[in-house]
């Protein structure tokens, strides 16, 4: 042999290695199929040993019972046992029995039992007299028993024999027990043997079969040539044909394109491999590519060329992931795809229009969504003309001609057209304008050689001119019979004249925005109204009183007005109430069904209850309010509206509050500290069943009471308990007076236009100073009434009320001496120097007098009359401990 041949052969022995590693290696399929065999036969193997170790322990096991029941049951049947067991020493008689038997069969133990248990054998004698350890009752009744044991020496078994007399009764037992261990399996652990060595043997040939197979589909049943010819055939058809082919893979990534789809999509060299968004294609055919539709014939505009593509989703076919994109390129259809542009360029802006104008409830904001639509997609400048009325929400004029400006927008800002919020007129003697007035569009398509569009300012037309716009359409704003202004889309310059077409689509422009237009200027007049009535039904201002320093917001909301309110209510006794309630829903009704419970909150105010006795009555009148408008108009009005009420008094710095269904207010210390109001919770007004309850807080000068409703802390994306923490961070940043504190509030906590409305009450409290306060306990005696008299004169001249002396004894006098006659002790008088003076006097009675006309017979009756004439105010308040009779005099004017 050559040293050629010898290098060739060699040459020819290293490829064969070589390629049979290949096709082993891991990555190959053969390879794959060859480990797969190798992990197949090693779990065959080790399932096959387990088995043998399993099914060999269970024979072990099953052989020692076999063996420990037939020693025991042979030695219980045995001839002379039973005598054995009944002799006078049994233990002498079985014990060298027992053990010649446990010898003989190698047995572990061999115990014979009486019937309580007792041993008479045992391999250890020391043993012998003990109790029997093991399960030895059910054998005594006369069952045979077998069990398990750990003994020291490793795992045993046991088996137990009742032995019986001649007539059959149990006199004892016999127990054989046997280490697991000295049992010896031969013949049956080959079984499970030969069983997994023909298991493993179909599970091999199962692999076989399967890697055939899988083979088979991976090559079709195609020998290597074939192969080679397929591919062949392949590549030079995607060479030949004059249609573009991608495939995408299941990731979106590019596995092929033929040379025509390189050079219509512009493909760079490397793009094979690459994601198809790194492939620089136009959005629309990106997204076609990517998605799972089926398109056939679908055009395409890219570098210049219209393509006609089509798309199919291989695995909706029954193939692997990914698709297959044909393209075709049909650059001769560019009208056809003109066209067709221009079409979903209409549509397209018909739905811009549905989508954006409208968004708010304002006729300025609605013209100017307009504007934003159709510049520059339709028009190079558009102007919004309204008609003055319909600014103001106001019914229109058929007849004016009056417009406002209300928006005006364009490509660029140097333009001569008229500013927004600027007066425009039209000229009604052209028929054209006439024709607008009446609701029919007009396109004018040469300007410069019309005139009626020029006649109501010709200046200004000339100027339009000059600057270059040459095209044309007025379209009214024409919305339930009545024209609320006119739109007027302009093109200049370059940019091609109106079609008829882009009549039609402005004229459709124009009818949506009209519909927008009315449904803002009706919403502006129910707006103003509903504002009207409420700001009407709201205190204007805070009453005058020194108890409290307040102030107050009120914020509508963004939907239009609701039923919040607050008031602030002078009571007797330098007292004052504060209030803020919330009625569910808005509009109208909320505000007159909030003036309805504010009127009777005054009304009830007015008879000095108690907190929890004002919310009650309230709350019966909510209850009747609801059922007679449910029996007329089928659903209650009032029902959950909430109301908080407080009642401070400065004499002694006490708050009582009680709500319903109110949230409970915020309290700010002097020192800064926040926290809000521990006060029972009660269901809103108009659900009844539940008692209103009234708590006390003792509040010290200077600390402000914050009364709100729930549109401050709580929105769509906010709950409550997150806007109390918000409300909680704002007050303790606020300023400690009550408008600093409004202010920090509602800057912090709400936007511009909030979704619901919002009522802000802030108090800071006062305390009425000790020497501006005097009072006297009264005995119940008419003859102290004259001391208690000048006592008060005293005082009065102290305070320099002098005037005021004889008046306050006379109306003193009256009132002390109803509560001696007809009270009951204790009886005091107090005095109280503020705005007004004010006299009360009170006992534990709770009997109210009543003011009457005395005749010219009667001996009485003319004490409440005099203190009427003569007091500004006078009237009863209870208490819990009786009542207070009042009475207030102006303080004289200084001079």
């Amino acid at each position: 042999m050559t040293a050629f041949s010898r290098v060739r052969n060699a040459a020819r022995d290293g490829g064969r290695l070589a390629s049979l590693r290949s096709a082993l290696g891991v990555r190959s399929f053969v390879g794959q199929m060859f480990v797969l065999q190798v992990v197949t036969v090693l779990l065959l193997v080790t399932a096959a040993a387990v088995t043998i170790y399993i099914q060999m322990d269970r024979n072990q096991h099953a052989a020692a019972f076999n063996r420990t029941l037939a020693v025991a049951t042979t030695f219980a049947n045995s001839p002379g046992l039973v005598d054995a067991m009944r002799s006078p020493d049994p233990t002498a008689v079985l014990q060298p029995r027992t053990e010649a038997v446990r010898k003989a069969l190698d047995a572990g133990a061999v115990v014979v039992v009486n019937t309580a248990g007792i041993r008479y054998t045992h391999t250890d004698p020391s043993l012998i007299g003990e109790h029997f350890v093991g399960d030895v009752q059910p054998a005594l009744a006369g069952e045979i028993v077998q069990e398990s044991l750990d003994a020291p020496l490793g795992p045993a078994v046991q088996s137990i024999v009742p032995v019986r007399d001649a007539s059959g009764a149990v006199i004892g037992a016999v127990a054989c027990g046997i280490q697991v261990e000295t049992i010896t399996v031969n013949f049956s652990a080959r079984v499970p043997l030969l069983a997994g060595a023909l298991g493993a043997v179909l599970l091999t040939l199962a692999g076989t079969a399967f890697i055939t197979r899988r083979l088979l589909k991976q090559t079709r049943g195609l020998g290597p040539s074939e192969i080679t010819r397929l591919y062949e055939n392949h590549d030079a058809v995607l060479r030949s044909v004059r249609e573009g082919v991608v495939i995408l893979d299941g990731d979106q990534r590019l596995l092929l394109a033929n040379e025509e789809a390189r050079r219509l999509l512009e493909l760079p060299e490397d793009a094979q491999g690459r994601p198809l968004a790194d492939l620089g294609l136009a959005p629309a055919t990106t997204e076609l590519l990517a998605s799972a539709r089926e398109a056939t014939d679908e055009v395409h505009r890219f570098g210049g060329r219209l393509l006609a593509v089509n798309h199919r989703p291989m695995d909706l076919h029954g193939g692997p992931p990914g698709s297959v994109t044909t393209l075709r390129d049909s650059t001769e259809l560019s009208v056809v795809a003109g066209r067709a542009e221009a079409a979903q360029r209409r549509l397209r802006l018909l739905y811009e229009a549905s989508v954006r104008i409208g968004t708010t409830l304002e006729v300025v904001r609605t013209a100017e969504e307009l504007t934003e639509v159709g510049v520059p997609e339709f028009a190079d400048y558009i102007t919004v003309d309204l008609v003055d009325e319909v600014v103001h929400g106001a019914e229109p004029v058929a007849s004016g001609t009056g417009m406002y400006r209300a928006a005006t927008r364009g490509v660029r800002e140097d333009h001569p057209l008229y500013v927004t919020g600027g007066g425009v007129t039209l000229d009604t003697t052209a028929e054209e304008v006439r024709g607008l007035l009446l609701g029919h569009a007009r396109a004018e398509r040469d300007l410069p050689g019309t005139t009626w569009w020029r006649a109501a300012d010709p200046d200004h037309a000339r100027e339009l001119i000059d600057y270059g716009f040459h095209t044309l359409i007025s379209a009214p704003l024409h919305a339930r019979g009545v024209v609320l202004g006119v739109v007027n889309f302009w093109r200049a310059g370059a940019s091609p004249a109106f079609s008829d077409e882009d009549l039609s689509l402005a004229e459709e422009l124009a009818a949506r925005t009209a519909v927008c237009v009315d449904n803002a200027r009706r919403y502006a007049r129910e707006h103003t109204m509903a504002v009207t009535l409420q700001r009407s039904l709201l205190p204007s201002a805070l009453p005058p009183q020194n108890a409290l320093e307040a102030a107050s917001r009120y914020l509508p909301a963004q939907a239009g007005v609701g039923g919040d309110w607050f008031d602030v209510i002078p009571l007797s006794g330098t007292r004052v109430a504060l209030v803020v309630g919330d009625v569910v829903g808005h509009g109208l009704h909320a505000a007159a069904t909030m003036g309805r419970l504010r009127t009777a909150v005054h009304n009830f105010s007015a008879l000095d209850l108690t907190p929890d006795e004002l919310l009650g009555r309230l709350d019966e009148l909510a209850t009747r309010i609801d059922e007679d408008e449910a029996a007329e108009y089928g659903a209650g009005a009032i029902t959950g509206a909430t109301c908080l009420y407080a009642v401070y008094d400065p004499v002694d710095g006490t708050c009582a509050l009680a709500r319903a269904g109110h949230l409970p207010p915020a309290l700010v210390l002097p020192d800064g500290t926040v926290r809000f109001a521990d006060l029972p919770a009660a269901p809103p007004l108009g659900v009844g069943g539940v008692p209103f309850e009234t708590t006390t807080l003792d509040l010290p000068e200077g600390s402000r009471l914050v009364l709100y409703t729930d549109g401050l802390v709580e929105t769509r994306t906010r709950d409550i308990d997150g806007g109390l923490e918000r409300l909680r961070a704002a007050l303790a940043a606020a300023g400690p007076g009550p408008e600093q504190t409004c202010d920090t509030v509602l800057d912090r906590l709400l936007p511009d236009r909030p979704a619901d409305d919002v009522a802000l009450l802030v108090a800071r409290t006062r305390t009425l100073p000790a020497d501006q306060v005097a009072s006297w306990d009264v005995p119940a005696n008419p003859t102290a009434v004259a001391p208690l008299r000048a006592a008060v004169s005293r005082q009065l001249a102290d305070w320099g009320l002098d005037e005021t002396a004889f008046i306050t004894e006379l109306i003193l006098s009256e009132l002390i001496t109803n509560a001696i006659r007809h009270g009951s002790a204790p009886i005091r008088v107090r005095l109280l120097r503020d705005r007004a003076l004010i006299c009360e006097v009170s006992d534990s009675s709770s009997t109210s007098p009543h003011l009457r006309n005395a005749t010219d017979t009667d001996e009485g009756g003319r004490g409440l009359f005099l203190v009427s004439q003569y007091a500004d105010r006078w009237g009863t308040r209870y208490t819990p401990e009786g009542k207070v009779i009042w009475a207030e005099q102006r303080m004289p004017e200084n001079d």
